[in-house]
């Protein structure tokens, strides 16, 4: 059996992706042609174009690529004339063996041995949220932060996969340059004890003109309990339910306003529908973040420990004990914008919640902005889709 090599240089940075090399032909007696992309030997391949296997005159048998003995995945063409790999992992070594076999039964095999284009500039995933294995409430968003900028934000946004047991609608959205972020349609949230899966298929996935993805990541987690919390700033009480079944209420205090920088008055709670971000036993909490001394007593500063605190916001808001306010819970908002709760409420939520669960407050005439810790069902689903690189919905399952 003769070879033919076919030269199909690709210009790219850095290098080009090699000869594809082709094999077989009418000059064999009806043996199909087959031909391989990157050929034998190729140095410099791209990872983001993968491997391609064409037949002429037959049809695909068999197709292996690996790397160090593993296996690649691709995707055979409904008339299995053509192979098409995923993206490759940079500066690696790669086997190709494929065969064919033409409608006389000539069969034609083909072996390629080629290197993939080193990244100057490695594209990996520095923080996912949340943790693994970590259970967490039907709000919980998805958050991907990466080491650098990525420039051709569809080509990430492709390689990720959000998988979940029960099926839900979601979406990605940039923030940034160097984060991404899924969550749910407004409204419908996860659906409780489930498992969701992200598979990052990151490794050759070009991100830039000399970046590449360098690894896949996948991440698992637990959806657990719905814990729903509503709150009112005006009747002054907060209500628990877990799976819609109230659990548990009790008075609070919430934001007693006054003072207002740059028309916001920042004492007051924020209504919207706020998720739970993290858990402190206890939590600091000082007038320092608004630039007053501790010690200033005449201009409200104050600097106390707090027990059982758990976060719902950027802005310095929580739900936690306070057993000096006890007296103003249910009647009064005395706090500076926190949801004061009697010590024996507030550790039980602090007990009972996971990151991620749903609290909604109403009654304050200061609106809550998307970008306020968690607080992304916020925005409008419209504007949250199209905040995606793709402009596109997802659904899982």
């Amino acid at each position: 059996m003769t070879g033919a090599v076919l030269l199909l240089t690709t210009a790219c940075a850095g290098g080009d992706d090699g000869d594809g090399v082709t094999v077989g032909g009418k000059g064999q007696a009806g043996a199909p042609q087959v031909t391989v992309s990157p050929g034998n030997g190729a140095a410099k391949a791209r990872p983001d174009t993968g491997v391609t296997v064409t037949v002429g005159g037959g049809v695909i048998e068999q197709v292996t690529v690996t790397r160090k003995g593993r296996p690649v995945e691709g995707t055979l063409s409904p008339d299995r004339t053509a192979w098409k790999s995923r993206t490759l992992r940079p500066g690696s070594q790669y086997q190709v063996t494929a065969t064919a076999k033409s409608p006389q039964g000539k069969t034609t095999t083909v072996n390629s041995t080629f290197t993939t284009l080193k990244t100057s500039q490695p594209l990996t995933v520095t923080d996912i949220t949340p943790t693994a294995g970590e259970k967490v409430g039907v709000g919980m968003p998805i958050m991907v932060t990466f080491n650098r900028p990525v420039q051709d934000k569809k080509a990430v946004e492709r390689a990720l996969r959000v998988k979940s047991t029960k099926p839900a609608t979601g979406a990605w959205f940039w923030p940034s340059a160097t984060q991404v972020i899924f969550r749910t349609k407004n409204g419908e949230y996860w659906q409780p004890n489930q498992q969701v899966t992200l598979t990052a298929k990151l490794s050759g996935v070009r991100a830039s003109a000399r970046s590449y993805g360098l690894n896949d990541v996948t991440r698992r987690f637990t959806i657990g309990d719905s814990h729903i919390v509503t709150a009112s700033t005006k009747t002054k009480r907060l209500v628990a339910k877990q799976n819609g079944v109230k659990v548990k209420s009790w008075p609070i205090s919430a934001g007693k306003g006054g003072r207002v920088v740059n028309g916001v008055d920042t004492f007051l709670t924020t209504s919207g529908v706020h998720l739970t971000m993290g858990k402190e036993n206890p939590a600091i909490m000082t007038s320092e973040w608004m630039g007053v001394d501790p010690k200033d007593k005449k201009n409200g500063g104050y600097k106390e420990v707090i027990p059982w605190a758990v976060r719902i916001s950027n802005s310095g808001e929580y739900v936690h004990a306070m057993a000096a306010t006890v007296w103003a819970q249910g009647r009064q908002n005395v706090s500076h914008g926190c949801l004061n709760s009697p010590p024996a409420a507030a550790k039980w939520f602090y007990n009972w919640s996971y990151r991620g669960d749903v609290v909604v407050i109403t009654g304050s005439k200061r609106g809550l902005d998307w970008n306020n810790g968690w607080s992304y069902y916020q925005m409008s689903w419209d504007r949250w889709v199209k905040g995606g690189a793709l402009d596109r919905t997802v659904t899982t399952g």
